[in-house]
């Protein structure tokens, strides 16, 4: 078991890599550094072995891939995670192990946001998405996280055990942000000094496709963990539009004894049954999402025994 892991997923950052590396190595002398190549096509793994990472690959393509690689093969008691393209500084590396070893933080974000992000970045979609992205979020989920996407994080080990990578590709940061706060996780903030990736190295993320798997990761996220919510809304939607249809029918019946549109009067039925059942869904769903926080801190102490485990192993 590692004290410090580095995690860096990585996808032709071969101009970036090695620096990165260096970098991390000279803040986090003690830590290992592992290097998860993701098909890249340049001499990425190359460049990271000679400057000293572990070099692994996952073949399976998309960042939530290779983290979910990394999270099932890497044992630490602090993980640290970071993209390989030199854009967040390893300065701030040991303030975040801390936070995670000395004050019991699950998940510590780097706060590109409050810093130097929207003079650093150069794609004016990506500002207004990751602003997009932060106030969503914050009000679905009644918090208030700085950055929802920044790809600089630190986990406790008891984080990483017990978070189930379900997204492929870069949405992944979205999905551990909720449920870090879902599970009542200790989430801390650090504001880091962001910058632009040099020139020569190009983002992986496309503004408009991975903006919107982001949006239906979100919608996607809200259903799940907060269904009465979800299902709610939609019952209280559909009972309105069946309502609204239905009380002019229900006026000229009054006025006139008969039922002259009795096909709306049809829908009308059908479509309120529906909200009914939608209710009823969200009731069911919203008990069961109860049991499952239940089950989780059992699984979280399962966790933790592990975890004594193998640190009484390595002393």
């Amino acid at each position: 078991m590692d004290k410090i892991a580095v995690l860096i997923p990585c996808y032709n950052e071969a101009g970036t890599i090695g620096k990165v590396v260096n970098d991390f190595k000279h803040y986090l002398p003690d830590s290992v550094i592992y290097i998860y190549d993701n098909n890249s096509t340049d001499d990425t793994a190359d460049i990271a072995e000679k400057s000293g990472a572990v070099v692994r690959h996952e073949l399976h393509q998309g960042k939530g891939n290779v983290i979910r690689r990394m999270f099932r093969e890497i044992d630490a008691e602090i993980y640290i995670m970071v993209d390989g393209d030199d854009t967040y500084p390893a300065s701030a590396a040991p303030k975040m192990a801390e936070m995670v070893g000395k004050y019991k933080s699950d998940m510590v974000i780097g706060d590109r946001l409050s810093s130097t992000y929207f003079i650093e970045n150069k794609r004016p979609f990506h500002n207004f998405g990751n602003n997009l992205v932060r106030r969503s979020i914050n009000h679905f989920f009644n918090t208030s996280i700085k950055d929802i996407m920044t790809g600089y994080r630190a986990f406790s080990y008891e984080f990483v055990k017990t978070f189930p990578v379900l997204s492929k590709g870069f949405e992944i940061e979205t999905e551990m942000t909720v449920f870090a706060i879902d599970r009542n996780m200790k989430v801390d903030n650090i504001v880091i000094e962001y910058k632009d990736r040099p020139e020569g190295s190009e983002s992986k993320l496309n503004t408009f496709s991975d903006g919107i798997k982001v949006i239906y990761t979100i919608i996607q996220l809200y259903k799940n963990y907060k269904p009465f919510g979800f299902f709610n809304f939609i019952a209280i939607v559909l009972a309105l539009i069946s309502t609204l249809f239905f009380v002019p029918v229900f006026i000229e019946y009054i006025k006139t004894g008969v039922v002259e549109r009795f096909p709306t009067l049809i829908v009308c039925g059908f479509v309120m049954v529906l909200s009914i059942l939608l209710f009823i869904a969200g009731v069911i769903l919203s008990t069961l999402r109860i049991k499952d926080k239940q089950d989780f801190e059992y699984k979280l102490q399962q966790v933790n025994t592990l975890k004594t485990i193998l640190l009484c192993d390595l002393k």
